[in-house]
């Protein structure tokens, strides 16, 4: 599991834009939106790295916050 710290993550269409990118890595993860935590989690065999690149591109900002 991935846990990451997405502080520009402030609404709902950011939780659904953050979704989309990490889905765009691995379309089978599992994902846990926590948009008032501005936390993130993800089941997947990817990693941390992708997803970070992914969430990255997709104009955010995650931290990993551990496996």
């Amino acid at each position: 599991m991935h846990s990451f710290k997405v502080e520009d993550m402030t609404c709902g269409h950011c939780a659904a834009t953050v979704e989309k990118a990490i889905k765009s890595v691995d379309g089978q993860a599992d994902v846990k939106i926590d948009v008032a935590n501005r936390a993130v989690e993800i089941r997947s065999d990817k990693t941390a790295e992708a997803f970070a690149t992914a969430i990255g591109e997709a104009g955010y900002t995650g931290a990993v916050q551990g496996r």
